[in-house]
């Protein structure tokens, strides 16, 4: 993997695109997901440090975004100053801001956005507010409210495999599938022969997606940034949503989460270790998910299906933070073959999430498992017309009755179908009946790519 400190972000597109006809977009996702930096990237280049020098030189040609429209002021509430005074006087704060602005860390502030509001209310621009924000800020009804119709959200993840690789987006931008998912909704995979993953799958894993972790040299310095990351985050953010009294208990709650990852939402398994209600430890994992670090990920059913369970599953955020919350490093996940299968559908599903966040088509993520334990890891729906179904293996070789809970999707979903995908770390792509595919996991993120 490259060790650059500045990646290419497939969602640069999304950004600009929103800024030329929204006064206000936000730049939403975990911190230290590179935010800041695509913000200045695309907003502020001569304020983007990269490499000792400035990103200008290295900037792509953005569609109908000159110069001109590029000369954002940043500002960060992370500075105590700046937030003190936008604290004690939010109207005046906003009224004295530059013509363009770049504010970051803009959950720290909630006081802001009806300052907001009325500031654009009075003079309406185009790409005028450029905020990042690394909790949901939009939980919040107030907030909600006070920015409706006049917000457009760009949300940023961790980075995506073919981020890592150092890929560009120009193809994105003409519309070319290059995704695992426009694949799967678009033509279907060919029967192809792919070099398999083998022991750089775990690697891949307990690296995780976050850019100052990858940029560290060995595994051991990773987990080491990935510990201390959960650490200031628990110290700072959460205590700027809620105030708890016992903060140890969501660093444990999010290791114990971790080592669950891939399984049924269990409340009572979440709360056996700590003496804890149910309630009270529901809420501590809205507070994680607000901090993008679970994810709850919703059953997939259809109205006549009622034989289908419908509880949620529970992912982590990034596998290189679930791996060093455990303890385990790539040699060790290789041999603990159930964990790495919890883990691997877990950096499945976070990829594919990753890669939506940039398609023009609306994708939702949904879990299918019915009363008999049949179940597809993954189901996608792609509008209202399209689903598709991923089962995700660890293994080499795939057979015929790994199929099984994709033919029942199959059967539910009727002429909605779209297709369905065995993803296994083996080297050949081939089909299984009708829609239905055995793909290499390396083709997640090289769908798109002449091998």
């Amino acid at each position: 993997m490259q060790k650059n400190t500045f990646y290419p972000r497939f969602v640069e597109h999304r950004l600009t695109e929103a800024l030329e006809d929204s006064p206000v977009v936000l730049i939403q996702g975990p911190r230290q997901c590179g935010k800041t930096t695509l913000a200045q990237y695309v907003c502020a280049p001569e304020q983007l440090n990269w490499r000792g020098g400035t990103a200008t030189g290295q900037n792509r040609q953005l569609s109908a975004w000159n110069r001109e429209q590029r000369a954002y002021t940043y500002m960060s509430f992370d500075d105590n100053v700046l937030r003190t005074s936008a604290e004690f006087d939010p109207n005046g704060f906003v009224a004295d801001l530059p013509e363009r602005v770049i504010l970051d860390e803009v959950q720290r502030i909630p006081s802001i956005f009806p300052a907001l509001k009325m500031e654009i209310d009075r003079r309406r621009l185009p790409g005028r507010f450029v905020l990042t924000g690394s909790s949901n800020v939009l939980l919040a009804p107030r907030i909600h409210d006070s920015l409706a119709g006049r917000l457009e959200i760009v949300r940023l993840h961790p980075l995506t495999q073919g981020e890592i690789e150092g890929g560009t987006p120009e193809g994105f931008r003409l519309g070319a599938p290059l995704t695992f998912l426009d694949t799967l909704f678009g033509d279907g995979f060919k029967n192809q022969w792919i070099e398999r993953l083998g022991a750089a799958l775990s690697e891949r894993i307990t690296a995780g997606g976050y850019p100052a972790a990858l940029a560290r040299s060995t595994s051991r310095r990773r987990a080491a940034w990935h510990r201390n990351y959960l650490d200031a985050l628990v110290q700072r953010d959460v205590m700027d949503m809620a105030r708890i009294r016992n903060l140890d208990v969501l660093p444990r709650l999010l290791k114990l989460a971790a080592s669950q990852t891939a399984r049924l939402f269990n409340v009572s398994s979440l709360s056996a270790p700590f003496q804890l209600s149910h309630p009270t430890i529901r809420d501590y994992v809205t507070l994680l998910e607000r901090s993008f670090l679970l994810e709850r990920l919703p059953p997939w059913h259809v109205n006549q299906m009622k034989r289908l369970i419908k509880t949620p599953k529970l992912h982590i955020g990034d596998t290189g933070l679930a791996c060093a919350l455990l303890d385990v490093d790539a040699s060790a996940l290789a041999e603990n073959r159930p964990l790495l299968g919890q883990l691997l559908e877990t950096f499945v599903f976070q990829e594919l999430r990753r890669q939506a966040g940039w398609r023009d088509s609306p994708t939702a993520f949904f879990h299918y498992r019915d009363k008999d334990k049949v179940e597809v890891d993954i189901v996608i729906e792609q509008g209202a017309y399209a689903v598709a179904g991923i089962e995700v293996k660890a293994a080499a070789t795939v057979t015929s009755a790994d199929f099984r809970g994709l033919r029942k999707l199959a059967k539910a979903a009727g002429t909605r179908f779209a297709g369905g995908v065995v993803l296994y770390d083996g080297e050949i792509c081939t089909g299984f009946g009708n829609r239905l595919h055995a793909v290499p996991l390396r083709l997640l993120w090289n769908s798109g790519r002449n091998l």
